[in-house]
């Protein structure tokens, strides 16, 4: 077991899921009164990272789309975020006025486990391991749910300079991993 493969599987996927940075739009949506359980947010999107990692390309596959042509999607969507999250416009808009449930949709969803996400663990199969990416999902997987457990206890021990800090910062590491995507798969 390659300890330095985990930690760059993980960091990577990090900064891509981005959970510190969506702190704001998660406690934003609990405010409205969206409903969100921690485990069942952190499970789907378990369930949907693993699942990719071992047949993302051949579910590609059935849609003839090639791993390339799915990240550089996935580069735009991701680039797109970075953009929400420095400028502070919503380009991606969910409806959940009813007060309804969003542990699966928008949180698993595609903030947690987006095209962005899925599209890293296919590109981290080339470079890295499955066990070393198991590894680094559940690293995270364990991180989301620790931060989506916390996020009331978050929203009144944070300031809201700092969030906003925090997720321009991160918004910048998304548009850099965003452009970094694309120029290795144009």
């Amino acid at each position: 077991m390659n300890f330095t493969a985990i930690l760059s599987v993980s960091l990577i996927l990090f900064s891509v899921i981005d959970i510190i940075g969506s702190l704001p739009v998660i406690i934003n949506m609990k405010r409205e009164g969206v409903v969100i359980n921690p485990s069942v947010a952190t499970s789907f999107a378990a369930v949907i990272m693993v699942s990719f990692l071992f047949f993302g390309a051949a579910i590609l596959g059935v849609f003839g789309i090639d791993v390339s042509s799915f990240a550089m999607a996935g580069a735009l969507i991701i680039f797109f975020i970075g953009l929400e999250m420095i400028l502070g416009i919503r380009f991606f808009r969910d409806s959940h006025e009813d007060g309804g449930s969003g542990s699966v949709v928008p949180i698993a969803f595609p903030l947690l486990a987006g095209a962005g996400t899925l599209t890293t663990i296919i590109s981290l199969k080339s470079e890295y391991d499955n066990t070393s990416i198991i590894i680094g999902i559940v690293v995270n997987l364990i991180f989301i749910y620790i931060i989506l457990r916390s996020t009331d206890w978050l929203s009144n021990k944070l300031s809201k300079q700092v969030m906003d800090s925090l997720r321009k910062v991160f918004g910048i590491l998304l548009i850099a991993i965003a452009i970094q995507m694309f120029k290795d798969n144009f």
